[in-house]
């Protein structure tokens, strides 16, 4: 597990301060984190040892902040006093949850980025005011919602993985225009490729996540978040990953990447490094001369030398058989985990439509989906960035938490309504504060349950009119029903226990017609541009593949493989024996059986 920086100690008359920053001077001076204070604080007063304006990050841990704050709130109006240009950042407010490490993790990370993310706001807003946008300005979080940059920078921690939810948020939507409630959300960029399960049209939600891993698979090997997220895992390797020979004479792909400079061989800035996208020029799948819409041209020859050089020659391998086998070890490593992310959520990878997103995604859908043993794939249109048109498409919304562990035979009702109904009006404010009409926003109670003993929650959402009745009963069945659904079993003789309330206020999702601009485009007999070589093995090698247009596709038209169907920010390898065909939304649909 990865530790957090530990530095030079201050102190406060008795309380203890861990430094875990540097120097003062980034965005309003510096950011304080904060997690408790002892739980008697005697003789406020000066700081000792060295100036508390020095820190960058302050860091105090005890165990019942998310119980009690008054503690860190005293130490706050303390800290304002001696030093008023820290931001302080308490645990009570980022995280006020049980779980003393990850509610620690949780509050050090905002801190540390809130300055940085203050200053990117202002550039960002700045920039905008200068070229005329004057509207307000609303951010994705990371799970899936949209909040005022107001709100955002309270918390920035929050948006942590906001660019992969505002992905899901898409293929929600590019699935249920396709008919698919049942998706596989595959985002594949430049540096990892994610996935996400979205069920009857919902994706699943988590309330943990890691970031700074030490060991890029192997969960525990970073710092915890506790911030809810888009329940997705990384899979494998993205354009500009990496391609290497280990020491058992086996290719392997990433975790490194050439990031865009110098990038690719290929791009011809200087990079020497065999990656997925050299491998997917030489395969013939990138046209040289298309990529980027024709504005970046591709070096074949240096794709090739680097394959040759990194791969091949320790292999004896062509450059063809190099870029084919970095080609298939990504494929193979994502339908690998892919597969046993669904299993381990009980699902059959088989049940679910591929929609693949991001710039690669489309590139090695149709493998990928062969691979898995999947019917069909939704190739959106515009899916290199499909991420930029889920933030568009997302609701306002923000979620509130509140730790309580409590036996659920003697919950306090009366006070628990306190608790939501303080936590209700804040998001009401919030939504308010976004534009969202009261009549409009709407109201979402979750219970995190436990059996006594178990040291793992399962949230479960609550009636209002339970909370009101006080009705014990149905807060137990509304946690079983959830628990059966996971674990495939109960526990009828256990007493249970509550562990933490959340409230989710939400204004109205988004009305996005995708069919609105389809039908508009030239017929698929204008949609070819050409043809060019393109290697699919089953068929003997290199084929001559029909080059499409995909702007120029319109709903009803098909397209049999094999054939390359090219946009600007991505490209679809069709392979030989399967059918795409063109829906009313523009999505390509293809069939692979």
């Amino acid at each position: 597990m990865t530790a957090l920086p530990i530095m030079p100690s201050l102190r406060l008359d008795g309380m203890r301060a861990l430094v875990t920053g540097a120097s003062r001077g980034i965005g309003r001076a510096a950011a304080v984190a904060l997690a408790s204070v002892p739980d008697q604080i005697r003789g406020y007063g000066h700081v000792k040892e060295k100036s508390i304006s020095d820190a960058k990050q302050l860091h105090e841990q005890r165990l019942h902040a998310f119980r009690n704050p008054a503690h860190e709130q005293r130490l706050r109006a303390i800290i304002a006093e001696e030093a008023p240009e820290l931001v302080v950042c308490l645990s009570s407010d980022v995280v006020p949850e049980i779980g003393e490490y990850e509610r620690a993790s949780t509050t050090v990370c905002n801190a540390y980025v809130l300055p940085l993310f203050e200053r990117y706001l202002q550039r960002l807003g700045d920039g905008l005011r200068g070229i005329g946008l004057t509207g307000p300005l609303y951010m994705m979080l990371s799970d899936g919602g949209t909040v005022h940059e107001r709100t955002a920078v309270r918390h920035p921690i929050r948006l942590v993985q906001s660019g992969p939810a505002g992905g899901v948020q898409a293929t929600k939507i590019y699935g249920a225009t396709s008919g698919a409630a049942d998706v596989l959300c595959f985002d594949m960029g430049g540096t990892t490729a994610k996935a996400a399960l979205i069920d009857k049209g919902e994706p699943a939600k988590s309330l943990d996540f890691e970031v700074a891993r030490v060991d890029r698979f192997r969960k525990g090997s970073g710092l915890p978040l506790k911030v809810p997220v888009i329940d997705m895992i990384e899979i494998g390797a993205g354009g500009g990953s990496i391609a290497r020979v280990d020491r058992l004479g086996l290719v392997r792909v990433g975790p490194d990447s050439a990031s865009s400079d110098p990038g690719p061989a290929c791009y011809g800035l200087g990079g020497t490094q065999p990656t997925v996208t050299d491998a997917d020029l030489v395969l013939g799948y990138l046209g040289a001369g298309s990529f980027l819409g024709g504005d970046m041209k591709l070096d074949v020859a240096a794709a090739e030398r680097a394959l040759a050089a990194q791969i091949g020659e320790p292999l004896k391998l062509s450059a063809v058989e190099a870029a084919w086998a970095i080609h298939e070890t990504v494929n193979n490593a994502m339908a690998q985990a892919a597969s046993i992310h669904a299993l381990e959520k009980a699902k059959r990878i088989e049940d679910y439509v591929l929609v693949p997103i991001g710039g690669a995604g489309p590139v090695h859908a149709c493998h990928l989906a062969q691979k898995l043993g999947l019917a069909r794939i939704v190739v959106p249109t515009g899916a290199g960035v499909a991420s930029a048109f889920g933030f568009l498409a997302a609701p306002i919304l923000f979620s509130f938490v509140q730790g309580w562990v409590a036996p659920l035979a003697t919950l306090d009702f009366a006070r628990l309504r306190d608790v939501l109904g303080g936590m209700t009006r804040e998001g009401a404010r919030m939504v308010a504060e976004a534009g969202v009409d009261a009549a409009q926003a709407t109201t979402r109670i979750q219970g995190a349950m436990r059996y006594a003993g178990q040291g793992f929650s399962v949230e479960a959402t609550i009636s209002e009119s339970a909370i009101a009745s006080g009705d014990t009963a149905g807060l137990r069945a509304a946690f079983e029903a959830e628990y059966l659904r996971l674990y495939g079993r109960i526990e009828r003789d256990v007493p249970v226990e509550c562990v933490s309330w959340r409230v989710v206020v939400s204004g109205p999702v988004p009305d996005v017609d995708l069919t609105a601009t389809a039908g508009t485009q030239g017929a698929a007999t204008r949609a070819k541009r050409g043809e060019r070589p393109a290697y699919f093995p089953a068929a003997g090698g290199f084929v001559a593949t029909p080059v499409l247009d995909r702007a120029a596709l319109r709903p009803g038209d098909t397209v049999q493989g094999p054939a390359l169907i090219e946009e600007r920010e991505c490209t679809l390898v069709l392979p030989p024996n399967t059918r795409a065909a063109c829906d009313a939304a523009l999505n390509l649909v293809v069939d692979l059986t």
